[in-house]
């Protein structure tokens, strides 16, 4: 409770209306809350699957690299041959006031870029095995950048909803509860008061 709140009708009023938001902010912070979790929880189980993949589909990479080197002799050169891959666009979509980045990503069809004599099969697989494992990176680095974000944004909407629940609406309350308490013990005085002046003007008649 503000003991420096000045006790008048007009203030009482403002509290009043003041409450009211704060419940009604409370009510939309837990909301989007559970909105923002909701959403989350949906993404999770993406996250673990595309681990697992990349994990394997990366093994699966250096592997067939490493046989590419034992086979060819240091790969580095031909590796050069192939391009840069400059199809990654980021955009946003919107929950609840949270930016949630979608990540695409033109696949073209698989092409060579580099010559057939001078590599083999095991260097084809490695070059596919790491354009799969390109493909599950751009896509875990979506749902892991949403997830993030989805986080920290339901660690915002918790902390301001504890603090419109226990800190703001109490203290509104109590403000309120001391406002009406004064006015009521003001309007007391006023009609006993009253009653004493009406007394006396009786009294001073007879």
């Amino acid at each position: 409770m503000n003991t420096n709140v000045i006790p008048t009708k007009g203030n009482l009023m403002a509290l009043k209306k003041s409450q009211n938001l704060a419940i009604v902010g409370q009510s939309l912070m837990d909301r989007k809350k559970n909105i923002l979790v909701r959403e989350m929880l949906l993404l999770l189980p993406k996250v673990v699957e595309i681990r697992d993949q990349i994990s394997s589909t990366y093994a699966k990479a250096y592997m067939a690299l490493q046989e590419a080197n034992i086979t060819l002799g240091i790969v580095e050169d031909i590796a050069k041959a192939i391009p840069i891959d400059e199809n990654v666009h980021i955009t946003y979509r919107n929950v609840m006031g949270v930016d949630i980045p979608v990540v695409s990503h033109e696949t073209q069809k698989f092409k060579l870029s580099y010559g057939l004599r001078a590599t083999n099969t095991k260097f084809d697989y490695a070059y596919q095995m790491f354009q799969k494992a390109r493909d599950l990176t751009i896509t875990l680095a979506e749902i892991d950048n949403a997830v993030y974000k989805l986080a920290n944004a339901i660690r915002h909407s918790q902390k301001r909803a504890n603090a419109l629940k226990n800190v703001v609406i109490p203290n509104l309350t109590a403000n309120i509860k001391y406002i009406g308490e004064v006015l009521e013990e003001r309007d007391r005085e006023e009609f006993v008061r009253m009653k004493v002046i009406k007394a006396n003007k009786l009294n001073d008649e007879n």
